[in-house]
């Protein structure tokens, strides 16, 4: 009875334990430490302000066409000529990292529905000109007809010209960026609508910015939720999102980011100053908010952990 009774509670005991492995746990490393993967080759200043400004310009277009259609004119002639100006300064952003000016129009000699780089390029090319249309229409006050097709136009393709650059970034084999392909489109566009509404506040009169206001706090309270999202679904990889360089970005987007949205809405309807303050506050926010996920996607490319230890689904600490 005693063999049978100790037996059995040895049993238990390694019941508790867990069974014992067999063979060694894999390692993370790779060779030599070196990286995976490529590291993108994107220049930070370019290609993340690209992706600040498209967002900039796609989401102002919505604010424009609101603008016009609830007769705030003041608002909306500023708005489309923000947004002009924001996919101008973002093309140009983008070729000068293609290096070569050709490379762009080159992009438009195919489209292939399956290539965000291509589809993007075609949006592009299509959004410009209509949103140019608008603003000199506005500005000019001929064509009127013209002018409200070219912002309606422009309206249906600045949530796409808004959010499109996510899609492009998660399409690539950063971990940082394609862990997170679900939530990405909607933290840019939640970004990008909050960026229109700083601006929004900065450039129209105090009477005409109640929907900015409005539209600044949900655009805050989304990109909170989307990116918190975004770094559960990451696992490990989401340090990249907390540490170095893109942890500095992206704590100071949610700084600002909240005290925008918190003195647009307080402060906003009674005082210019802090309309404006509180729109710069945002503009900044979304910019931080835009460079920090670029900064995150280029740290996990180039520590191999977060390419392998995903796959490995486990911790670095060997921690299961």
């Amino acid at each position: 009875m005693s063999d049978s009774r100790s037996h059995s509670e040895q049993g238990r005991r390694r019941g508790r334990r867990g069974e014992q492995r067999m063979v060694p746990r894999a390692e993370f490393d790779s060779y030599y430490g070196r990286p995976v993967i490529k590291a993108p080759s994107w220049a930070a200043r370019d290609i993340a302000g690209y992706f600040f400004l498209g967002g900039l310009a796609g989401a102002g277009s919505v604010f424009a066409a609101g603008a016009h259609v609830t007769g705030r004119t003041t608002t909306a002639t500023a708005m489309k000529t923000s947004s002009l100006t924001a996919v101008s300064l973002s093309a140009v952003a983008l070729v000068h990292d293609l290096g070569v000016p050709s490379r762009f129009p080159n992009m438009l000699r195919v489209l292939k529905p399956t290539s965000p780089m291509s589809v993007g390029s075609w949006l592009l090319a299509g959004y410009g000109p209509v949103a140019a249309a608008a603003a000199v229409c506005a500005v000019t006050g001929r064509m009127p007809r013209l002018g409200a097709a070219a912002t309606a136009t422009a309206a249906l393709l600045g949530p796409a010209v808004a959010s499109y650059t996510a899609v492009l970034a998660a399409d690539t084999a950063v971990p940082a960026w394609h862990g997170a392909h679900r939530e990405l489109p909607y933290v840019f566009a939640a970004s990008a609508t909050a960026a229109a509404a700083g601006m929004a506040l900065v450039v129209g009169p105090t009477g005409e910015t109640a929907p900015a206001r409005c539209a600044a706090t949900l655009a805050a309270a989304a990109e909170a939720v989307a990116t918190r999202k975004a770094e559960r679904r990451l696992g490990m990889v989401a340090e990249t999102y907390r540490q170095g360089r893109a942890g500095g970005l992206l704590r100071a987007a949610r700084l600002l980011t909240a005290a925008g949205a918190a003195g647009a809405l307080a402060l906003g309807p009674r005082s210019r100053t802090a309309a404006v303050a509180s729109g710069l506050a945002l503009l900044a926010g979304s910019a931080c908010t835009r460079f920090g996920i670029f900064a995150a996607g280029v740290a996990s490319a180039k520590d191999p952990k977060y390419t392998v230890v995903p796959q490995l689904g486990e911790r670095p600490d060997g921690e299961e």
